[in-house]
């Protein structure tokens, strides 16, 4: 009687699960649909298209340029380009995902269907992903048109690689701004906070780190981990990784580095950049799954 019994148990414990699922799925692709229609998310995708287009058509001056130095410059233009481009999309879209919703309504008009509030956090998070790979990926197929055209197929592995890199910190940066609009009111002040957030990472990150450790003399192995703490300078060390073959061009903190960890810098440089694709992703999904308002 148990073996008859048992696998039919089991048949009926998998129906939440895959209930839960096409509610996430469901709700994924009502905001997929959501962003499509909005003109801001076209207005990033073609921008990021034509700036990246016009990057890797500025670095590469002359037809079939070949080798090394032509992806280099090509490279080096797209991940500066990344590095201020993509971060605003991910914390942009992310920080106006729940508190727009709640301040119009929406979020609780959706809460008051068969959904519970995991459902539709990462059905939010699902949908506002594919939306911002599709829009990073735009822009990278752009550029790598261009330089199939003008320089050939050389290097596309190393290309790749910082495509992936560039979808990881985006869904990074999308988890942050989501956990900004979790705590926000208002979407206006999400956004504020974001943009802040954005400026933060991106100019006080390097620059303020300079000045730092110009004034404080911070060391080397101090200044190296807090660069890497942060999320857009840890895409770029391992960007550059990827395409130059090794961080020494960085100067006394990149040969710190190489020398201390060896092998395992690059894993330790990507590794930091998965942390920030999920915790802060995480901690907006326990906020918003215990928050009492909605």
């Amino acid at each position: 009687m148990t073996a008859i019994v048992a696998p039919n148990a089991e048949r009926v414990a998998d129906v939440p699960e895959r209930a839960q699922r096409r509610a996430i799925v469901a709700i994924a692709r009502k905001e997929l649909g959501d962003a499509v229609r909005s003109r801001w998310f076209w207005m990033w995708a073609i921008a990021f298209a034509l700036l990246a287009a016009v990057l890797a058509s500025v670095a590469l001056p002359g037809s079939r340029i070949a080798g090394s130095a032509s992806f280099g410059r090509t490279a080096a233009s797209l991940v500066a380009l990344v590095q201020i481009i993509v971060p605003l999309m991910g914390l942009t879209l992310g920080a106006q995902s729940i508190a727009a919703q709640r301040e119009s309504g929406a979020l609780r008009f959706l809460l008051s269907h068969p959904v519970n509030r995991t459902e539709a956090f990462w059905g939010i998070h699902l949908g506002l992903s594919v939306a911002l790979l599709a829009a990073a990926s735009a822009g990278f197929g752009a550029a790598g048109l261009v330089t199939a055209i003008r320089s050939g197929g050389a290097q596309a592995g190393a290309f790749l690689r910082i495509t992936v890199l560039a979808w990881v910190l985006v869904i990074a940066m999308l988890g942050v701004g989501m956990l900004i609009s979790v705590f926000a009111r208002r979407a206006s002040a999400a956004l504020g906070i974001a943009v802040f957030v954005w400026l933060a990472f991106v100019f006080l990150g390097d620059l303020g780190l300079m000045g730092t450790a110009v004034a404080t003399r911070m060391p080397v192995d101090a200044l190296f981990f807090a660069t890497v703490a942060n999320p857009i300078e840890a895409f770029r060390l391992a960007a550059l990784g990827s395409f130059v073959g090794s961080l020494d061009i960085l100067g006394p903190s990149g040969t710190y580095a190489v020398d201390a960890l060896g092998p395992a810098l690059m894993p330790v440089i990507v590794g930091v950049l998965v942390l920030w694709m999920i915790l802060p992703a995480v901690g907006a999904w326990i906020r918003f799954r215990t928050a009492k308002d909605v």
